[in-house]
């Protein structure tokens, strides 16, 4: 099956009991046993669930893999991710990580006696700079968040695998849809499947995936000992979201694109990276191992940082809010939002200026959202210099 099909119908078959198309919500803690010498499939859901199973099913089969945990949340599945180091071992962490992944592995890691360094992404050799011979694991994500930075996933790979490290990707904003890492060489997989796989604001959640199936019963060990492990009706609402995943992907990469040329055009915006323009740094990279774009634009406005907040909240289509991913227009100022927890030196050292601000395109009419934005960018004074774009500002 093709990647839309598979995400209709793997694990989805209609229901054994009633034939009903759409299965039913598996809302039970607990399970009855027939007898003693029998153990069910399914016996308790901090364990397992009908529901949880059928998720799991679909989005290892979107993503390549043979064994998918899904969790409570993305960041429980980075913890599991990060849960097969021990003290004494070294993780690299990419330099422009989300910002979550960054607070873990500032702040939680260090107690656990597990030392952390940054790495280059978009420069596999700088691996070769901060490995040694107690790193055992790296995390990295492309397109990043929030500069999207787009790193050749099968070099950072090849370095990886030299070195003996294993490699863990974050593919929540590209989504499966778009791009598959297992296919890259990548072991393990994680998503915040709150964003697209689910597709429409209205769950939290994530998930682990690898073709290692050592590292799949540790995650799953992990996720039962821990009980990070998403409700039925969760997992539920995500499976009914993911059917959606493939026609949803085309037009959030369509209306990114526009809207990434319309913001390139604009006299008020001084710098717009968006992988599908053929001015970003890395579009060739992107154009190779993804099959689309995405739905994620950051643009840095001509001007202040009060500049920036106000466009942010003049909006009206876009909403100022957190999150992605979803089918309605979100726009988010990365220092105060998904990146407040670092410094303003750190942030301005990964690439995320206090002027910038991220955009997660929905599925609206496109030529909404761009009046919505242009009367947006209206409220920013006029530049004092004649022109647009980064030559016009420096």
């Amino acid at each position: 099956m093709n990647f839309a099909t598979r995400a209709i119908r793997v694990a989805q078959d209609p229901d054994r009991q009633y034939g009903a198309v759409i299965n039913p919500i598996w809302q039970s803690a607990t399970f009855a046993w027939e007898s003693l010498d029998d153990i069910p499939e399914f016996d308790y859901t901090r364990v397992a669930n009908p529901n949880r199973d059928s998720l799991e099913k679909v989005i290892a089969a979107l993503e390549n893999g043979q064994f998918c945990t899904c969790f409570a949340s993305g960041m429980a599945a980075i913890v599991a991710a990060f849960s097969l180091l021990q003290a004494g071992d070294h993780v690299l962490v990419a330099s422009d990580i989300y910002g979550g992944t960054f607070r873990v592995a500032e702040k939680l890691l260090p107690r656990q006696g597990i030392r952390v360094d940054t790495f280059d992404s978009a420069r596999p050799e700088s691996i070769f700079e901060v490995a040694g011979p107690e790193t055992k694991l790296l995390i990295f994500e492309t397109p990043s968040n929030p500069n999207l930075r787009v790193a050749d996933i099968a070099a950072v790979v090849s370095v990886a695998r030299e070195l003996g490290i294993l490699t863990v990707f974050d593919n929540t904003f590209a989504s499966p849809a778009l791009q598959r890492p297992l296919d890259l060489g990548v072991d393990i997989v994680v998503h915040s499947t709150t964003k697209y796989i689910s597709g429409h604001s209205d769950i939290i959640g994530g998930a682990l995936v690898t073709n290692d199936e050592d590292i799949a019963t540790r995650a799953f060990e992990y996720a039962k000992t821990v009980g990070a492990v998403p409700s039925p009706f969760d997992c539920w609402l995500t499976l009914r979201g993911v059917k959606t995943l493939s026609v949803r992907m085309q037009r959030h990469c369509e209306n990114a694109l526009a809207l990434a040329r319309f913001l390139e055009s604009h006299p008020k915006v001084a710098s717009v990276t968006y992988p599908g323009l053929a001015s970003h740094p890395d579009h060739e990279i992107a154009a190779r191992q993804m099959s689309g774009f995405g739905g994620m634009i950051a643009f840095e406005v001509v001007g202040t940082p009060e500049d920036a907040k106000r466009v942010a909240e003049a909006t009206r289509l876009f909403l100022l809010a957190e999150s992605l991913g979803g089918v309605e227009s979100l726009i988010g100022y990365p220092p105060l939002m998904s990146h407040a927890t670092m410094t303003e030196e750190e942030r301005v050292a990964r690439g995320i200026p206090p002027t910038m601000l991220r955009l997660s395109v929905g599925i609206e009419d496109i030529d909404d959202l761009i009046a919505d934005l242009d009367q947006a960018l209206a409220k920013v004074a006029e530049p004092i210099r004649e022109g647009h774009g980064l030559a016009a500002v420096r």
